[in-house]
């Protein structure tokens, strides 16, 4: 097997924590190799138009002190392009020849799960690749760079929130990014002692959620001595109400397809303060507490907080370091072996596991199994939780205790 004499460093699709790292670690093992990494910008729009570029970025030491593996976002830059669907017959040979012109035998790739459809159809299309996997919608079969930075940020999102919702009395409503898989909300919503959270695996049912909003703000503020108190639920965007449907405001599609998810939020905040104007219990509530003002302070106030890009915006967590750098030195370990085609899993007691892209990329959903365990410590899913009674979790000797929590 001829030996790579250049590779290429690219990330693509959202940004998010950890993507410095996989630069990073991905550079540092090229250099120890012997091997060129070069900067491949604007994710896989510069990798078709890499034909006309005049030179690239070599990470070279220099070059690599200056990537800060501590900071979100990526270096390399980003872009939403799919490569098949450039309306160009000669697509791939473009490509190709773009990699010839700088002498560069394969690809590291850092994305989530349209990036890793575009890894599939490189390589079948005779360019290699390795996968570092990366989405902070945490939906991958593998661990994903940027997973526990966002969460991290969701959490602290949600702790600063209660300070605002405990000072106005509100319901706040948090709504975070994830699409179709719930992962982000349910971590975030569990770190952060959030009393209810909004999964798109659950489909909402609204009089739960008001049950337990009444139970808990209304307790909170009748107990309070200066009737003080907030409840908080964390929703993904990507949640649906009881028959099924997305909350959205209609956005359009990206360019891999999907529907920009937006509204859930707004959905749910109107529908529980219509909820609210309608329940006899609340005025009482209202008046006995001393806030009753009649049209002006009728009912609680819900107010929705949407962070958008905050949560995947500023610093990346160590966890995200110390696999970023695993997961792009390990793609460059794969590469120089001819091994294509492949997601990085981990880096564990040093063997470089990996998985095919086409595997690693299927949709991961919330595991119910973990909701019901989590309904048992009273936090609200949006249904009726399994009674205590009937919960019997099963047991099982650790063999390998040592494992990664997501």
């Amino acid at each position: 097997m001829a030996r790579l004499k250049n590779i290429g460093l690219i990330t693509s699709g959202g940004d998010c924590g950890g993507l410095n790292a996989v630069v990073r670690g991905a550079a540092r093992i090229a250099i120890s190799k012997g091997i060129g990494a070069y900067i491949i910008p604007n994710g896989y729009a510069g990798l078709y138009n890499l034909i006309d570029f005049e030179k690239l970025v070599l990470m070279d030491e220099e070059r690599t002190d200056h990537v800060n593996s501590s900071i979100a976002g990526s270096e390399a830059g980003h872009s939403r392009v799919k490569i098949s669907k450039i309306e160009d017959p000669l697509k791939y040979q473009r490509i190709s020849e773009g990699l010839k012109k700088f002498n560069i035998g394969g690809l590291v790739i850092s994305g989530g799960d349209d990036t890793g459809s575009v890894v599939v159809d490189l390589t079948e299309n005779g360019i290699p690749c390795v996968h570092a996997p990366k989405t902070m919608d945490l939906d991958l079969q593998t661990y994903s760079v940027g997973g526990d930075s966002t969460i991290n940020k969701i959490a602290n999102i949600v702790d600063d929130i209660k300070t605002t919702g405990k000072t106005h009395n509100r319901v706040m409503i948090l709504e975070v990014f994830g699409r179709y898989a719930g992962h982000t909300a349910f971590r975030g919503g569990v770190a952060s002692d959030a009393d209810c959270i909004l999964i798109p695996e659950i489909n909402v049912d609204f009089n739960v959620v008001y049950k337990d909003i009444k139970r808990h703000y209304i307790r909170r503020i009748i107990n309070s001595d200066v009737h003080a108190g907030t409840y908080v639920i964390v929703v993904a965007e990507g949640v649906r109400d009881d028959s099924g449907e997305l909350f959205s405001d209609g956005g359009g599609k990206d360019s891999f397809g999907h529907v920009k998810l937006a509204g859930a939020a707004k959905f749910i905040r109107s529908k529980l303060s219509s909820m609210m104007k309608e329940d006899p219990e609340i005025e009482q509530f209202m008046k006995k507490t001393g806030m009753y003002v009649k049209g002006a302070f009728e009912i609680p106030e819900v107010r929705e907080v949407v962070p958008g890009h905050i949560v995947r915006s500023g610093n990346s967590t160590a966890y995200d370091v110390n696999f970023g750098k695993e997961a792009g030195g390990a793609a460059v370990y794969l590469l120089d072996e001819g091994i294509t085609g492949v997601t990085v899993v981990d880096v564990r007691d040093g063997i470089i596991r990996y998985t095919p892209t086409k595997e690693a990329i299927k949709q991961r959903y919330v595991n119910l199994e973990q909701v019901k365990f989590y309904e048992q410590m009273g936090i609200c899913f949006g249904r009726n939780a399994t009674p205590s009674s009937d919960f019997k979790p099963a047991f099982d000797l650790a063999v390998a205790p040592i494992r990664r929590f997501y």
